[in-house]
């Protein structure tokens, strides 16, 4: 086997691979013996039929079966003896397959980049810190409440908060329009859910009450046909609904699993998760400061195969997120609403994976255990979920990659100048902004808000 690699442009490499002919000529006359023992053919008995028939017969296809199979192979022995580090999967092209040639073919693919890693003493990240306080339990257990309110018909006039289920149809110079129109549809006042003007004509009306509200929609609203359009929606409320919230008593307690005790006890079981929840998230916003230092901090060229696999990889978690369409392709999303967060994944999987090969570092299986136990807290059975974690392989393996990942992010923090900073209970776990872009809800709910559920 003859080998030479050329560098085209940047990482492509373009890599030329000759194979001696009688290489090729003998693994296909070794493939056609072997297919001679149980071919049949009329005239001839089993096992005794020619070589040169057989060859006649199978020939051309059983040479097209080896070459590709060949190219294959020799292409992975060549990788190996340049020790070339491929990323993605090459584009291989014949230049030379006749018989009695030798077989010649071209591979063309990108490498990974060299890492060169920065000096971790010079990145400065924030840490978040908070004590948490009576009135920041006080604040979670209203959440808590209203995570389990119910809704009760009344006879009075909608008010702000209240719950309403209507009837509408909406009309642009006079035409009905495309998404406009609901039956039976709930609708919490105040929700901003709907364009500005619709929840608060609601407000004052009864049960029965039929109406019609003249409304305009934004200039920035994602429909175009729509976009600061005057327009009329004629309404029908049929109901109007207004909150109720448990009591915070013992059948509460139970409900949120603290089956004894008294306040103190459900405070205590309250503040004991609040902590979970403020630790992971403090840790989680820490991280991506580090990530955004790292990133800000390396030069590196991405190789596009890698890019364009993350970004087909982000358009199907986008396209899930819009609701799973089955069969929904996902060429259908642009590449540009991706790219940039499909560069930033590749480069920190890049840096994170040249830590881990310099560092050596493989999960403490110490803080595998504490993993799985904190997973399994939050679960009525405990062992059993452990049980479960280490019987079953593929899900440890999924908590080994985030401990090693965590060790990771060890490694660089103590390296690095961390600064503590105290702030707010609600400041830590206050979600920071979404990476990428978001799906749309075709209709009338706002653009800034989410769907009620």
């Amino acid at each position: 086997m003859q080998v030479s690699v050329e560098t085209t442009d940047g990482l492509e490499r373009k890599m030329t691979i000759a194979v001696p002919s009688v290489q090729v000529d003998s693994a296909v006359n070794a493939r056609l013996q072997e297919a001679a023992k149980s071919v049949r053919l009329n005239g001839f008995r089993k096992g005794k039929i020619p070589f040169k028939v057989i060859k006649s017969k199978f020939g051309k296809g059983v040479r097209q079966e080896v070459v590709g199979e060949l190219m294959s192979q020799t292409y992975y022995d060549a990788i190996n003896q340049e020790s070339l580090k491929p990323a993605g999967q090459p584009k291989i092209e014949p230049t030379n397959i006749e018989e009695g040639k030798d077989l010649e073919f071209v591979a063309t693919f990108e490498v990974y980049p060299e890492i060169i890693l920065p000096d971790f003493s010079k990145l400065e990240v924030e840490r978040l810190n908070a004590d948490i306080n009576d009135t920041d339990i006080d604040e979670m257990i209203e959440t808590l409440r209203q995570q389990r309110q119910t809704w009760e018909v009344i006879e009075r006039e909608a008010a702000d908060q209240d719950m309403t289920n209507i009837d509408y149809l909406g009309k642009k110079d006079g035409e009905e329009f495309e998404g406009g129109a609901a039956q039976g549809a709930n609708l919490v006042l105040g929700s901003e859910r709907m364009i500005p003007g619709f929840e608060a004509g609601i407000i004052g009306k009864k049960a029965g009450d039929e109406f019609t509200l003249s409304l305009k929609f934004p200039t920035e609203y994602h429909n175009d046909d729509l976009a600061g359009a005057a327009v009329e929606f004629d309404i029908t409320l049929n109901s109007v609904s207004e909150q109720v919230l448990p009591e915070v008593n013992e059948e509460f307690y139970k409900s949120f699993g603290v089956e004894e005790g008294d306040v103190e006890a459900f405070r205590e079981e309250v503040s004991n998760n609040m902590r979970r929840e403020m630790k992971t998230t403090s840790r989680n916003k820490l991280k991506t400061k580090v990530m955004d230092a790292l990133i800000a901090a390396v030069d590196v060229t991405v190789p596009e195969s890698l890019v364009s696999n993350e970004i087909l990889q982000l358009k199907s978690q986008a396209l899930q997120q819009m609701g799973g369409a089955q069969g929904a392709d996902p060429s259908m999303l642009p590449d540009e609403l991706f790219k940039e967060q499909a560069d930033r994944r590749v480069i920190l999987g890049l840096v994170l994976g040249e830590i881990i090969g310099q560092q050596n570092l493989q999960a403490d299986p110490a803080k595998v255990r504490e993993s799985v136990e904190e997973l399994a807290a939050t679960y009525e059975s405990p062992d059993d979920v452990i049980n479960w974690y280490y019987g079953n392989k593929e899900q440890l393996a999924t908590i080994e990659s985030a401990v090693v990942e965590d060790q990771v992010f060890d490694y660089i923090i103590e390296e690095s100048v961390v600064t503590d900073t105290e702030v707010s209970y609600q400041e830590i776990i206050k979600p920071e902004p979404r990476e990428g872009p978001s799906s749309e809800d075709d209709g009338l709910e706002s653009e800034n808000t989410e769907s009620e559920s």
